[in-house]
C-alpha cells in the first residue's frame, strides 16, 4: 500500500479552499486503497510534512504551494509529489510571464498592461470595460472589473496591494462566455462552462455552493478548438499532471486564454472533478491516477 501525504491548509489567502480540496483527496484517495496522512500547513515550510511517504499530493492553493514553493522543497528531499515541477509552478502563477510564454506560442490572450500603483493617477489607458487583477494571486482575489472611469483608481489599488511585487495586470474585459478546460497527463476533459451571476466569476461564485451554474456544452468545433488550445498551453508551459487552463470565449466564438491553475481546487463546487466525471473519470480514480504519475525534478 502506498503512502501518501495530502498537503493542505498553508498561509495564503485561499487557505480555507484548500484545507476543504485536501480533505475531499484524502478521503478519495483512501477510497482507492491508499494509506493517507492529512498534512496541514501552518507555515511555508515543509517541516510539517511527514517524511515517511512515497508521495504528495499537493492540494496547496496560492502562494508557496502553487508558485513553486513545496515544489522547490520537496525536490531536495527527493520526495515525488503531483502537479508541475519548481519552474512551471512559478511560472503560472505568475499572470504576467504567462502571457508572455502564450504569446510566443501564439496562444490568444487578452491585450493587457503591467502596472503599478502610480497607475491609479492616471486615466485608464484601456477601453472600458477593463479587468484588473493581482499577476500573482488566485481565487480571483482582489479582482476588480472596472465599467466606469471613477472606479479604476481603487481597482488598481487593490490589485497592486494584493501583489508580493506591488503590481497590477489590466488587460482589455472580453465579453461571452466563461469556459473552463482540465487537463490531465497532456489530454483535454470536457468543456466545461460556467454560468456565474451578471457574468462575473468572482470568489462568491467560485466557492459558494448554488451561486454558479456548471453546463457542458455539445461538443463541437468551437469546444474542440478550445481544448486544442488548452493542450497546446499546457505544453507550452511545461505542465504535467492536473491542470485547468481558464478561457473567455466570444459570442462570435473567438476564445481567449486567460490563465492556467496548476493547483485546480478539487472542492464540492471545483470544475476538474466534474470536467473529469464527465469523462468517466471517478474522483478516487482522478487523485489515484495523479499520485501514480507524481515525481520530483
Amino acid at each position: 500500500m502506498k503512502r501518501v501525504a495530502v498537503v493542505m491548509g498553508g498561509t495564503s489567502h485561499e487557505a480555507e479552499i484548500s484545507l476543504l480540496s485536501g480533505a475531499a483527496v484524502a478521503n478519495a484517495l483512501r477510497e482507492a486503497g491508499y494509506a493517507v496522512t492529512e498534512a496541514r500547513l501552518t507555515k511555508d515550510s515543509v517541516d510539517e510534512v511527514p517524511r515517511e511517504v512515497d508521495a504528495v499530493f499537493i492540494a496547496l492553493h496560492g502562494g508557496y504551494g502553487e508558485g513553486g514553493g513545496i515544489q522547490r522543497d520537496l525536490d531536495a528531499l527527493g520526495i515525488p509529489y503531483t502537479g508541475p515541477g519548481a519552474r512551471t509552478s512559478a511560472l503560472c502563477m505568475d499572470k504576467i510571464a504567462t502571457k508572455a510564454v502564450l504569446k510566443e506560442a501564439g496562444i490568444p490572450t487578452p491585450q493587457g498592461l503591467v502596472l503599478t500603483a502610480e497607475a491609479a493617477a492616471q486615466p485608464c489607458p484601456l477601453p472600458l470595460p477593463a479587468v484588473v487583477k493581482p499577476p500573482r494571486d488566485g481565487s480571483s482575489v482582489g479582482l476588480s472589473k472596472v465599467v466606469a472611469a471613477h472606479q479604476w483608481a481603487e481597482a488598481v489599488r487593490l490589485a497592486c496591494a494584493q501583489d508580493a511585487q506591488g503590481e497590477a495586470l489590466a488587460e482589455v474585459y472580453i465579453p461571452g462566455r466563461e469556459w473552463a478546460v482540465g487537463v490531465v497527463h497532456g489530454e483535454a476533459l470536457p468543456v466545461l462552462e460556467i454560468q456565474a451571476p451578471g457574468g462575473w466569476y468572482d470568489f462568491r461564485a467560485k466557492y459558494a455552493a448554488g451561486v454558479s451554474r456548471h453546463v457542458f456544452p455539445e461538443p463541437n468545433e468551437l469546444t474542440d478548438q478550445v481544448q486544442r488550445l488548452a493542450e497546446d498551453a499546457y505544453t507550452a508551459t511545461g505542465c504535467r499532471g492536473a491542470v485547468r487552463v481558464d478561457f473567455r470565449v466570444t459570442a462570435e466564438g473567438r476564445p481567449y486564454v486567460l490563465e492556467l491553475n496548476t493547483v485546480p481546487g478539487c472542492t464540492a463546487t471545483s470544475l476538474l472533478p466534474e470536467a473529469a466525471a464527465r469523462a468517466g473519470i471517478p474522483f478516487p480514480q482522478l487523485c489515484a491516477e495523479l499520485i501514480e504519475h507524481a515525481r520530483h525534478d
